[in-house]
């Protein structure tokens, strides 16, 4: 009778500790590494009302491309300091109502020391638009004058770059336009010595820039004399690029018809970023 009881004993703890066991998870051998599709859109708008490009409809028919692409990051070139929030309520309801940052960095203007201006007086320049992963995400804004500037251009060129700390690191920039030599010196230093700089401040993210950089490949210069060999990149078959660090895939890349509105088209591409593969950004070139 004992015996019996113990038995039945050691049965029923045998049944508690397996039901035990089934309630705790299995610890992964691995963790997978994780990707993201970006959709990245470059767009440069002559919008400043100075230039013979400018026809006062290319933010109207930036907000149309926005609409029907749903970027997640949009690089903006030659546009108006007010451009920036308008296209960026746009690129909010995209996203319905979710976390964006909208960003300006305005050309800086020799002769008057100041910033330059477009026809109606609003600081000109460059923009960001960069829809966030959560509402508290952090991030952080750098931008930045070239130390080489074309000694006959009044206006002095920008760059801008808006770092979401391990999602991405979103960049614009639009290069010297009368001057190849400067434009490439521009392109080596944004590549070597800002991108680089901003990573080592702010920390590593996959770096995606977008911008006009006046250059193209089989071009003289060449633009691929200053952007690295290992750095994906797309182009529009003139002179705007996409182009990423190490560890994101340019899966797809086409131009956008702005019909007419602006004197470039748009510029879309799908990237995956791996972020299981950061990458080294070098230095500068020895």
């Amino acid at each position: 009778m004992v015996g019996r009881r113990r038995r039945a004993l050691r049965r029923a703890l045998a049944a508690v500790l397996l039901a035990g066991a089934a309630s705790v998870p299995a610890v992964p051998s691995a963790s997978p590494a994780t990707t993201t599709t970006l959709r990245v859109l470059q767009l440069n708008l002559c919008n400043s009302g100075r230039a013979g490009c400018y026809t006062g409809r290319a933010v109207p028919r930036a907000a149309e491309v926005i609409r029907a692409e749903a970027p997640q990051v949009v690089t903006l070139n030659e546009i108006c300091q007010g451009d920036v929030p308008a296209l960026g309520r746009v690129f909010g309801r995209v996203h319905r109502g979710g976390p964006v940052v909208a960003e300006f960095r305005a050309a800086d203007d020799r002769p008057s020391g100041g910033v330059t201006r477009c026809r109606d007086g609003q600081p000109y320049g460059i923009g960001l638009l960069v829809r966030l992963p959560t509402p508290d995400q952090r991030h952080l804004v750098h931008s930045g004058i070239y130390p080489v500037q074309d000694p006959a251009d009044p206006e002095l060129r920008a760059w801008l770059c808006v770092h979401v700390p391990d999602v991405v690191n979103a960049c614009t920039t639009h290069l010297a336009a009368f001057s190849a030599g400067t434009a490439l010196a521009q392109c080596g230093h944004l590549f070597d010595t800002v991108v680089p700089a901003v990573l080592g401040r702010a920390g590593y993210a996959p770096t995606v820039l977008g911008g006009d950089l006046n250059l193209r490949v089989g071009g003289s210069p060449d633009l691929r004399s200053c952007v690295p060999p290992d750095r994906p990149r797309v182009d529009d078959g003139a002179v705007q690029q996409i182009v990423a660090t190490p560890g994101v895939t340019v899966d797809a890349g086409r131009s956008v018809s702005m019909r007419d509105a602006t004197d470039h088209p748009g510029l879309l591409a799908t990237l995956t970023i791996d972020h299981g593969r950061p990458a080294p950004v070098r230095r500068q070139r020895p």
